[in-house]
C-alpha cells in the first residue's frame, strides 16, 4: 500500500495513460507535426465524409442544395431564418462538414460532394404564371414540372402570364443566380407580333435607348421579320430581364404587342420538338458547359446512367393537382 501511496495511489491494472493526458483535455492546441495520410487502401479507410479541402461560403452551399437561390438565401440570412451551431448566420460565413445548419429551426442535410446540377428546358403556353403563390389559383409552371425528392426547382428569370416560349429551371441555386444576375448580361431573344409596323424612326429609337419609368432600355437588335395585314414579326434581343420590359418598349413608340415568345436565353435555344406544355431535361454535358466548368472536370465526371437515359427526351407532365 504504501508503495502504491508514494506511486500516487496509480492502479496498475489500468491501461497506461500518456503524461500529458490532462493538457489535451483541457483544450491546449497538439503542436506535433501532422502525420502523412495512408494511401487509400492501406490502415484504416479514411472517413466518407471528409470530401471538402475548404470550407465554402453559406450562401453557395445551399445554392448548391437547391435551397434557393443565392439573393433569396442572403434575404434569409438577414432575416435571421438561418442558424449554423445554434447561432444567426452571417453574410459571407463559410460552413464545413461539422457544421450544423438550420433553416426556420429545421435541420438541413448538407452535402460536400462536387454534383452536376439539373437543367430544365420548357416550352412554357399563354395562361400559365410563373410562381408557385397566386391568390387568383391561376395555373403554375411549377404544376407542370416532375417532382424532385431533394430541393425544388428555381425558375431562371420569369415569363408574363400572356408570354410563351423558353423557360429554364434549374434545382442548382447557384447556375440559377449566375444565369439571372444582371453582371453576367445573358441575352434573350424574342420573338414580336405586332399590331402595325415600325418605321425607322422608332427603330432607330428603340436600338438607340428610350426612357422607360423604371431607368433607360434599349434592343441591342432588332430585325424585320415580315408579316401579312395588320400584323408584323419583328425578332429582338436584349441583355436583362425587366418585368414586362419588351411589351412596354413598344407601347413607349406606340405600338401594342399581340403576341410575345422567347426562342433563346443564353447560350440555350428553344428546340422546335418541344411544343408548348412540354419539357424536357438537359444532357450533363450541356449543363456542364452552361456552367462553364473547365474540360478536365467534364471529362472526370462519372456519367449517371439513369439521368443520361431521361435527358434529351421530350416529355409532357399533366399538371398536378392543387391543395385547397
Amino acid at each position: 500500500m504504501k508503495k502504491n501511496a508514494e506511486a500516487g495511489g496509480r492502479n496498475h491494472d489500468a491501461p497506461p495513460t500518456r503524461p500529458d493526458a490532462h493538457v489535451s483535455a483541457l483544450g491546449v492546441a497538439d503542436m506535433r507535426p501532422a502525420r502523412r495520410p495512408r494511401p487509400v487502401g492501406q490502415g484504416e479507410p479514411r472517413p466518407k465524409e471528409a470530401t471538402l479541402t475548404e470550407p465554402e461560403r453559406l450562401q453557395k452551399v445551399l445554392a448548391q442544395m437547391g435551397i434557393g437561390s443565392r439573393r433569396e438565401i442572403e434575404e434569409w440570412v438577414i432575416a435571421g431564418r438561418i442558424s449554423v451551431n445554434g447561432l444567426p448566420a452571417a453574410l459571407g460565413q463559410k460552413i464545413g462538414p461539422g457544421d450544423r445548419v438550420k433553416y426556420n429551426g429545421k435541420l438541413l442535410p448538407l452535402k460536400f460532394t462536387q454534383r452536376t446540377a439539373r437543367v430544365l428546358v420548357y416550352h412554357k403556353p399563354e395562361g400559365e404564371i410563373v410562381s408557385r403563390d397566386d391568390p387568383e389559383g391561376r395555373p403554375s409552371v411549377f404544376d407542370r414540372l416532375p417532382v424532385l425528392r431533394k430541393g425544388r426547382w428555381i425558375a431562371v428569370g420569369r415569363l408574363d402570364f400572356n408570354t410563351s416560349g423558353l423557360l429554364l429551371f434549374t434545382n442548382d441555386g447557384d447556375l440559377a443566380n449566375k444565369l439571372m444576375h444582371p453582371r453576367y448580361e445573358q441575352e434573350r431573344e424574342y420573338a414580336v407580333r405586332l399590331l402595325g409596323e415600325l418605321t425607322d424612326e422608332q427603330i432607330e429609337s428603340l436600338k438607340s435607348g428610350i426612357e422607360l419609368e423604371d431607368g433607360p432600355a434599349r434592343f441591342s437588335t432588332l430585325t424585320d421579320q415580315g408579316g401579312e395585314g395588320a400584323n408584323h414579326w419583328y425578332k429582338v434581343t436584349l441583355s436583362e430581364g425587366r418585368n414586362r420590359e419588351v411589351r412596354r418598349m413598344f407601347e413607349a413608340v406606340g405600338l401594342t404587342v399581340s403576341r410575345l415568345m422567347r426562342v433563346r436565353y443564353g447560350s440555350v435555344q428553344l428546340p422546335s420538338r418541344l411544343k408548348r406544355g412540354m419539357w424536357l431535361e438537359m444532357p450533363e454535358a450541356e449543363v456542364l458547359a452552361l456552367t462553364g466548368e473547365p474540360k478536365s472536370r467534364r471529362q472526370q465526371s462519372k456519367p449517371d446512367a439513369a439521368r443520361a437515359k431521361r435527358a434529351g427526351r421530350v416529355r409532357r407532365t399533366a399538371p398536378r393537382p392543387r391543395a385547397e
